[in-house]
């Protein structure tokens, strides 16, 4: 990775510095030819105006593919944005789930305490990454002969979701849903399939935990609060589901796969910086504005010394072999990027 880097940083710099050469040469060539030939800063003069011509259609060319690009940008973040609000509205309604069942009476006797107090600040992430060996406490709980048929693994799973960010340690009394949830967090979620355990608790190994996770015991007014929660985040997926182990492991199922992959995409679709192809031709933009129109331009007007004219040749043509020499590789880096 690291000499990937290194020939990443040099195919960057120097095309880069090939044209800074070549401007200095070229404003040395020109200007040495200035002063040896005075017939010569007639014809700089007369090739001015179509020097300025040129300069300022392919400036124009880049500025109205420039607004062009910044108008579809603009349709699509309001789009994604628009997504995000739907996925964003989703999301809370499964956490709210998540906190009805996470505060039931389904658990077996003890279990809460036991998380919440012997094993106060222990995350489900301490506990997936424990190799990674930051959390000596998760090291410790995956030590310990549990009394709860593995269930735990379930409720720490759960927390996580009630979390707005990965360095939470414990839940707040109020649970938060916020505008909008943290990248940190959602990219947690989707790496440890957050959601996935009411599937595989509920779903593929219920015959194993039935006896374990009494969704019986949830409060009746919270079943039909959770229905209707679940009616909000897709009526369709969950039209003919009544609260029980199928609609539980659906649940899980639908959010690990559908809402919490969608939440990350929109969010880093709406966070998006602007597209570094924009800021490259920004930039020949401006020097060709610059150094191709205004410059010259000046020149005529005001009659300024010809040296201002030997640098804006130099420094469009100079740019325009940076253009020719760099554009591929540019377009390579950012389609692989």
């Amino acid at each position: 990775m690291r000499e990937r880097s290194i020939v990443s940083d040099i195919s960057t710099l120097l095309p880069l510095f090939i044209s800074g050469l070549l401007c200095i040469g070229l404003s040395f060539l020109l200007w040495q030819k200035t002063t040896t030939d005075p017939t010569f800063v007639t014809t700089l003069n007369e090739v001015s105006i179509v020097f300025i011509s040129i300069s300022g259609f392919l400036s124009a060319i880049i500025m109205v593919y420039l607004v062009a690009a910044a108008m579809s940008m603009k349709r699509n973040r309001t789009t994604a944005i628009d997504s995000l609000s739907k996925v964003t509205q989703k999301m809370h309604h499964f956490r709210n789930i998540v906190e009805l069942l996470l505060r039931s009476k389904m658990w077996l006797s003890g279990l809460k305490e036991y998380i919440d107090e012997e094993f106060s600040g222990l995350t489900f992430f301490d506990v997936k990454e424990f190799y990674k060996g930051k959390s000596k406490l998760a090291i410790e709980f995956l030590q310990e002969n549990h009394h709860y048929a593995d269930t735990e693994n379930l409720y720490l799973e759960l927390k996580s979701l009630l979390m707005t960010h990965p360095r939470e340690k414990s839940l707040p009394e109020a649970i938060k849903y916020p505008r909008a949830y943290a990248n940190e967090i959602v990219q947690k979620w989707l790496e440890h399939k957050c959601g996935s355990g009411l599937w595989y608790y509920f779903g593929y190994k219920y015959g194993i935990y039935k006896e374990s996770l009494d969704y019986n015991a949830v409060f009746e007014r919270h079943q039909e609060k959770i229905m209707t929660l679940a009616h909000s985040i897709d009526a369709e997926a969950f039209e003919d589901s009544s609260f029980n182990e199928v609609f539980l492991s659906k649940l899980g199922e639908y959010m690990s796969q559908e809402v919490i992959p969608k939440l990350l995409q929109f969010q880093e679709k709406t966070g998006r910086r602007v597209p570094g192809m924009l800021r490259y031709l920004y930039i020949i933009f401006l020097v060709l504005i610059i150094a191709g129109v205004l410059l010259p331009l000046l020149h005529l007007l005001f009659s300024f010394t010809i040296i201002a004219l030997v640098i804006s040749y130099a420094l469009v043509i100079s740019t325009l072999f940076f253009i020719s020499i760099s554009l591929l590789p540019f377009l390579s880096r950012e389609i692989n990027r």
